[in-house]
This record gives structure tokens, C-alpha cells and sequence, in this order.
């Protein structure tokens, strides 16, 4: 039987099975083996993380090309991993990873852009790059950057890893009117977790994944949950939204199904009617 530290880690966090779990939880879960994984790098623009090995299984989240994982068994196709940017477990498909580890200098910096074959935006096949992905520049000519795997990049849209966002709510705005998706975090689609998420990590921000771990670990309680500025993050179970001014909230919503800007006071009414109170008012 489990004993009581292992029912009190965290599975989204801690890489545990009856059969396997991460040397680094030796002595506080109980496996038949355990093995230290091997690093590994997203090799496609974007995959999917599962929480069982199935692609009809929940999307947890997305991990995004040039971000890396550790491997800790691969089977009948699956990967199970362990994101190294926020420390997410779970299942990816094998095929979108690569065991060459590249430097990845540098991040993308829009919601959205291209990886062309040639050096000119007539070339095709392109491939979608999501914001914050990670990629290594080699040079640049004109207005395209070479990557080191040989295709190439508006220029404009990268910044050096080490460059951030001054405001990550306006970071957060350029995905206004995106889709709402579960366990998204690109302009193909995003949660509301996501969205907070994508947005700080581009400021230079650590940001857990969900939002029970954004509302325990992000900011300081605000006393006066109604004297509000740009940046306050407002929880409720299961939700949050990030203010874009003292009045208004910036959030991927399911009752839109898209990243919205609207009167705080509208979203506290609505959310009410369906029996949710606010439960945190933070400020970084």
C-alpha cells in the first residue's frame, strides 16, 4: 500500500507509477523501479501532454518546440515525461521528440509565427511556431534568421531568452478573441491557466501550470479586493483572469469560448448565478 507521503504528492508534479517513478522520489513512493530519465527536446512545434497514453485521454497541457523533458519510459508509442519549464508529468507521443539537445538561445515573441524552408514568405511548406517556443539561431540575413535546423524566422519575432516582456498583461492581450481550449496555451487555443502562464513566462515570470498552483504560489493577497490595477490576478475555483485595467478582465473563459475583455462586475455576477465566489485577488 501507498504510504502517506506518497498520497500526499502531487501526480501532475511527481512522476510516480506502481511499476516506476523518478529516482528523485526514492524513499518517499513505493514502485518496482525507479530511474533518473533521460533528457529530451520537443522536436514538433507542438505536443500535446495526455494524462493516460492515448490521444482520447485529457489534454493536460501543451509543450511547446525547443522545450525540453525528461524521458522516463517509452512504450507502444508514448513517452512519459516530465516538462522541465514547469515540472508537469505526463504522456506525449514519442515521434515529437529528439534526443539532440540544442542550445535554443532565443524564444519566440508573437502569438504566432512561421518556420519557412527558404528564406523568402512564398516558400512552403511552413511550419506554425507558438510564442515562447525555444529555438537556436544561427544567423540572420535580411529580415529572416537561419535556425539551426535549417529553416528560417521573420527575424522580428525572435528575442534572446534572456530579453522579457516589461508587461505581461500585454502580452496577454495579443490573444484576445483566441479559442478557448482545454489545456491550450497557443492562439490555436488556450484555458484560462494558459493564458497566464504563456503571458509571465514571456515577462521573464516562473509560473506553475493550473490554477490551484498560480493561486497558492503567484503574488500576495490584496486586502482591498476593490481597489484593483493592471496585473491583479482574480481567482475563483477553478479559474482566473488577469486585470487589464481597474475595471476590466482579461480571461479564456468557457462561457465565450474565446480569450475575452470584459466588466469584472459582469464576470463576478455570472459566475455567481452559477454558485462560484471569488477566492483570491492577488498582485505580483
Amino acid at each position: 500500500m501507498p504510504n502517506d507521503t506518497h498520497m500526499n504528492l502531487d501526480p501532475r508534479l511527481n512522476a510516480f507509477r506502481t511499476d516506476l517513478a523518478d529516482e528523485m522520489l526514492r524513499g518517499q513512493v513505493e514502485a518496482e523501479r525507479f530511474v533518473s530519465g533521460e533528457l529530451y527536446e520537443i522536436a514538433e512545434p507542438l505536443l500535446s501532454l495526455h494524462r493516460e497514453p492515448r490521444f482520447d485521454s485529457r489534454r493536460m497541457t501543451e509543450l511547446l518546440y525547443g522545450e525540453r523533458v525528461k524521458v522516463f519510459a517509452v512504450d507502444e508509442g508514448w513517452a512519459w515525461v516530465k516538462a522541465a519549464n514547469d515540472g508537469y508529468v505526463g504522456y506525449v507521443p514519442a515521434s515529437g521528440l529528439s534526443r539532440e539537445i540544442k542550445s535554443s538561445a532565443h524564444r519566440i515573441t508573437v502569438p504566432s509565427t512561421f518556420m519557412y524552408p527558404a528564406p523568402d514568405i512564398k516558400s512552403g511548406p511552413e511550419l506554425a511556431l507558438p510564442m515562447n517556443a525555444r529555438v537556436e539561431m544561427v544567423e540572420t540575413s535580411d529580415k529572416f534568421a537561419r535556425l539551426r535546423n535549417g529553416r528560417f524566422v521573420f527575424a522580428a519575432h525572435l528575442k534572446p531568452l534572456t530579453s522579457t516582456e516589461e508587461d505581461f498583461v500585454a502580452v496577454a492581450e495579443k490573444f484576445l478573441h483566441a479559442p478557448y481550449l482545454w489545456g491550450g496555451k497557443t492562439q490555436r487555443g488556450l484555458d484560462c491557466s494558459g493564458l497566464l502562464q504563456v503571458s509571465l513566462q514571456a515577462a521573464g515570470v516562473p509560473c506553475p501550470r493550473d490554477t490551484d498552483m498560480q493561486e497558492m504560489q503567484l503574488g500576495a493577497p490584496l486586502e482591498d479586493r476593490y481597489a484593483l490595477k493592471r496585473g491583479d490576478l482574480i481567482f475563483w475555483q477553478g479559474h482566473v483572469g488577469l486585470m487589464a485595467d481597474a475595471d476590466r478582465l482579461l480571461h479564456a473563459n468557457a462561457h465565450h469560448m474565446q480569450v475575452t475583455l470584459e466588466p469584472l462586475a459582469a464576470v463576478i455576477t455570472r459566475i455567481a448565478m452559477s454558485g462560484g465566489q471569488m477566492t483570491a485577488v492577488k498582485r505580483l
